[in-house]
């Protein structure tokens, strides 16, 4: 099959939009029931990217003009009456102390909460600040921040109540869009501020099924195309189908799915990072495949901004790699995995890592650093199959080019995740000593590994007898792991985890696919059949697991409804919806302690890191033995060949063609002329040219080739196609 990419930037990225979509009747998003909306009239679904200049609030609000008008007629005279000096009248005094009030309460407040209390935030959890109200789109140059009860105006003119118990502050300047005064709470440093890894704790939620559809998070869109399982036939077939919008479908989705209000309330819950998945489809697609390219990076640029807002950091995670690293339908498309595998996997390689520099390139820029503290690079490759050496070669070249970007040491860009490879944590103990802020990130689900062949039941009972053998279970099997990698590894968080403890889940197994529960799944596809002994047997198991894995990411936030019920049919991978209906703890603070409550005491590791791991002292002088083993690149072998593959003959691509550049976010109203957005490309020295066909040859199918033929001969012979070979330094 011919391969081909753009060879030029002729076909310009899709802009952010900045007037509202033209979308028909909205998706209506469930809504946490502790959060209050109020609509007003709009003439646009709500939620688009670019806020309407209708929603401009006056500088003095209505109730402080009435107050004005009130104060003026009390003060004047009454004509014919005597006039005693004012200095001498009581009500002058009152006026006066009042004046004085107003006084303090308008320059004092603002300083102390968009200035002082950023940089002083508190560590005791208590309730501060905040109160009353706000507005999200007052006039340019006048900073908006409010908290708890404040209200928020989207961009349409709708409404909500910004209900946040934890002090946390949002902040909004349309003259300084990045602007990072913001904090979700009174634990968590604002954006502007250092994060301690060991000290400070990652409560997040993945924003799952947004920018990298899944058949069980979103089952609408795939019940509606059977044929459909996964984004590479849900794609195909919406594009045949113009009369239902196409691929706009899809857009619709971005603009609905994941609204603001959605942001404030994880903010609300207590949480402060979101695992963001994105599809490399948002740089470029190539000409075979079928995804809707680059229309999503305006939407991810604006769940971006809404986290800046919100005082939330971001965990960007490339979710698909070219190829598909894992064979599975998150990965863009099903079936086999040729990626460092295979006939096509070291092609897809330099695809990959291209993607990965261009990210890389947009969120080291000074407007995003604050924002985007973690780059996870390879959402789970497949280890057994790729190969644990092959894995590791790949994340030693992609932690030099990324600190060739940024640079090295704290504050130098942002952490770079690499996933275990689903091949355990301690297969990384002492994996690239002397590297600079890497982060382990491992997925223990327990519905696809321990909770399979398990059916001891959930709902036994309420407190510490709640969650059956389950919460003691989530304990035991992932507190030794965590607790031991962060001494022998460094920095291991849990990107991704749920409160599936078995496998029932509308999709969950992929588009028909089963269950191992079989039809016992019926009772957990529909929470409302859900008693306060079952709600509470998973409140405790998932007090376990989040206590167990200290830093974590619930997988995920959101789950659609399905178009057949309308209703979840996949409760226990929804954050939203258990916070809702008591199964998930308001208060994630809470969990801490949960395992030793229940009798599980191990060896915790005591939160002091190696300084290298942070960024301090040593961070980019990797040791010499770890450089030995994975610092050439391309790894040998590549799995997945014929017998008898000459691996010098794997068709490559040619670093001939122009460089897609992410482009910044637009503003309306525009921000002051000082204000700069950046150019989507942090280091200008980075001058190299991007992986494309060489010119002539042919080549398999770059998402199933791991059967395809080998070729006999490199093409063209006189090297155009000449096998890349990288040698990696132990020194920057």
């Amino acid at each position: 099959m011919l391969s081909s990419r753009p060879n030029s930037l002729a076909d310009l990225f899709v802009t952010a939009p900045n007037t509202p979509l033209n979308l028909g009747q909205p998706l209506e998003p469930p809504r946490a029931s502790y959060l209050t909306s109020a609509p007003e009239t709009a003439a646009s679904p709500r939620d688009s990217y670019a806020e309407s200049s209708d929603n401009v609030s006056p500088s003095v609000q209505e109730n402080e003009k009435r107050h004005t008008i009130a104060y003026g007629q009390e003060s004047r005279a009454e004509p014919g009456l005597e006039n005693p000096s004012i200095f001498r009248r009581p009500l002058f005094w009152l006026i006066a102390f009042a004046v004085v009030a107003v006084v303090v309460v308008a320059v004092v407040l603002p300083i102390y909460f968009v200035v002082i209390k950023p940089h002083n935030y508190s560590t005791n959890g208590a309730s501060v600040g905040g109160s009353g109200s706000g507005n999200s789109t007052s006039p340019t140059g006048i900073t908006t921040t409010g908290g708890n009860g404040s209200l928020i105006t989207v961009a349409d003119g709708m409404t909500f109540t910004y209900l946040n118990p934890f002090g946390g502050i949002w902040v909004d300047n349309p003259n300084d869009p990045f602007n990072n005064d913001a904090y979700p709470n009174s634990w968590t440093p604002p954006l502007n501020s250092s994060w301690t890894w060991g000290v400070d704790k990652i409560y997040g939620v993945n924003l799952g099924g947004l920018f990298v559809l899944e058949p069980f998070i979103t089952p609408a869109l795939w019940e509606k195309y059977p044929g459909a399982i996964d984004e590479w036939t849900l794609s195909t077939l919406m594009a045949a189908d113009t009369a239902s919008g196409g691929l706009r479908q899809i857009e619709t989705h971005y603009s609905t799915f994941i609204t603001e209000q959605d942001i404030a309330e994880i903010a609300g819950a207590g949480l402060n990072w979101i695992r963001l998945p994105i599809p490399f489809w948002a740089i470029e697609t190539w000409d075979f495949e079928p995804f809707l390219e680059k229309v999503c990076w305006p939407y991810i640029l604006r769940v971006l901004q809404w986290a800046r807002k919100y005082g939330i950091r971001v965990n960007l995670d490339l979710h698909t790699i070219p190829g598909s690293q894992n064979g599975f339908n998150h990965s863009g498309k099903s079936g086999s995995i040729n990626f460092l595998n295979g006939v096509m996997g070291l092609a897809n390689a330099q695809r990959a890592l291209d993607y990965i520099r261009i990210i890389t390139e947009f969120i080291s820029q000074p407007e995003w650093v604050d924002v985007v503290s973690v780059f996870s690079i390879v959402n789970e490759p497949m280890g057994p199959t790729i190969g644990t050496d092959q894995i590791k070669t790949f994340y030693l070249l992609a932690h030099d080019m990324i600190r060739n970007i940024t640079g090295y040491g704290e504050g130098h860009g942002p952490y770079i995740a690499i996933h275990d490879g689903y091949i355990g944590t301690e297969a990384w103990a002492n994996f690239l000593q002397g590297s600079d802020r890497i982060i382990l990130d491992t997925h223990p689900y327990f519905a696809f590994f321990e909770g399979q062949s398990d059916w001891s039941p959930i709902a036994t009972g309420t407190g510490l007898s709640a969650g059956g053998i389950w919460p003691q279970k989530a304990c035991n099997s992932l507190s030794p792991g965590i607790n031991t990698s962060q001494t022998a590894f460094g920095i291991t968080i849990a990107g991704e985890f749920s409160n599936g403890y078995n496998d029932c889940g509308l999709y969950l197994t992929g588009v028909g696919g089963t269950a191992s529960y079989g039809t016992a799944c019926s009772l957990f596809l529909d929470s409302s059949q859900w008693n306060d002994t079952m709600k509470a047997g998973l409140h405790e198991f998932a007090l376990a697991s989040m206590d167990t894995l200290q830093d974590w990411f619930f997988w995920t936030w959101k789950i659609g409804n399905s178009s057949t019920t309308n209703s979840v049919q996949s409760p226990l991978w929804s954050y939203q919806l258990g916070l809702q209906n008591g199964w998930i703890p308001t208060d994630p603070r809470t969990a801490v302690g949960t395992c030793a409550a229940l009798g599980v005491i191990g060896p915790q590791f005591d939160g002091v890191y190696q300084a290298y791991q942070t960024g301090g002292p040593g961070a980019g002088t990797i040791v010499a033995s770890e450089v030995t083993s994975y610092g050439q690149f391309p790894p040998t072998p590549i799995n997945g060949l014929p017998l008898g593959a000459i691996q010098s003959l794997l068709p490559t691509y040619t670093s001939t063609s122009a460089v897609a550049t992410l482009p910044p976010p637009t503003f309306s109203p525009s921000p002051s002329p000082s204000v700069s957005a950046g150019n989507g490309w942090f280091d200008s020295g980075d001058t190299g040219l991007a992986p494309t066909q060489v010119q002539g040859c042919t080549y398999p199918n770059a998402w199933d080739a791991v059967s395809s033929a080998m070729p006999t001969a490199l093409c063209p012979s006189t090297g155009g196609a000449t096998h890349v070979t990288t040698s990696l330094s132990s020194s920057r």
